[in-house]
């Protein structure tokens, strides 16, 4: 792998995470393009590990191995990825993935940070709508719970900070926003992230292939609906709790 940046960082690097699992960090810095290079080395552990390998996840920056410590020393593990770091480069069909739309409802009721957002970005909240869900963005990473995305990378006007005190229940199917990052809530659960509307997709299906709709490289449009078309579409038009 060869980028002057990453030498200068001294990356990639292997770090440990536990007697059955190595972390590589490939990169410093969230960058659409980590996600050739992570698809790259993902692939590579695939065809070495073979049998030996239990799990890959993949975040903005990281790829986190798994290995079957029964099978596989960690040093041998840590030895066989460093001979794939060597001469890796990026795959070129990681800028596909699947493009998926989320039809959102955009209200306070339902968003009960979106005027806040909107006066921190000194926008209208109609800007902050047409702003949010008007770009598409790359799911880098899925975690935090079954089917959540982390999706980016916001427009900067939009970067806000997670809640301070965060909420103790964020409605399923909840759009938020945090840093620059964007996310769809997809159970019931606490959470810190900014909330701006809610989506009518089904996020996560235990009848579904995979359970999750959004999976890592795939490419994600937010589309803004009324109430009427939200609820038609299965939404739950319930208000976030506290809200008045």
């Amino acid at each position: 792998m060869s980028r002057a940046m990453n030498r200068k960082e001294g990356l990639p690097r292997i770090e440990s995470a536990g007697l059955d699992g190595w972390m590589v960090r490939l990169f410093e810095r969230i960058d659409e393009e980590n996600l050739a290079w992570l698809g790259a080395l993902a692939r590579r552990c695939e065809a070495e590990f073979g049998a030996m390998l239990v799990d890959l996840v993949p975040s903005y920056t990281t790829l986190l191995v798994v290995f079957d410590p029964l099978r596989l020393s960690p040093a041998s593990a840590r030895q066989r990825l460093a001979a794939l770091l060597v001469d890796l480069e990026p795959e070129t069909v990681a800028a596909g993935g699947e493009v998926r739309e989320l039809p959102t409802w955009y209200d306070p009721s339902v968003g009960p940070d979106l005027e806040r957002v909107a006066r921190h970005a000194g926008m209208s909240v109609e800007a902050v709508i047409d702003c949010h869900a008007g770009r598409e963005y790359r799911v880098f990473a899925l975690g935090f719970a079954p089917g959540f995305a982390f999706m980016g990378l916001l427009d900067e006007r939009l970067e806000v900070p997670r809640l301070d005190t965060p909420r103790q229940r964020v409605p399923v199917n909840s759009v938020a926003i945090a840093g620059r990052q964007t996310a769809a809530y997809p159970a019931v659960s606490p959470g810190g992230w900014n909330l701006l509307g809610r989506t009518a997709a089904r996020l996560f299906d235990r009848d579904r292939e995979g359970f999750s709709l959004l999976k890592v490289g795939d490419r994600v449009r937010f589309v803004p609906v009324d109430r009427a078309t939200f609820e038609r579409q299965g939404g739950n038009a319930t208000p976030v709790e506290g809200h008045k």
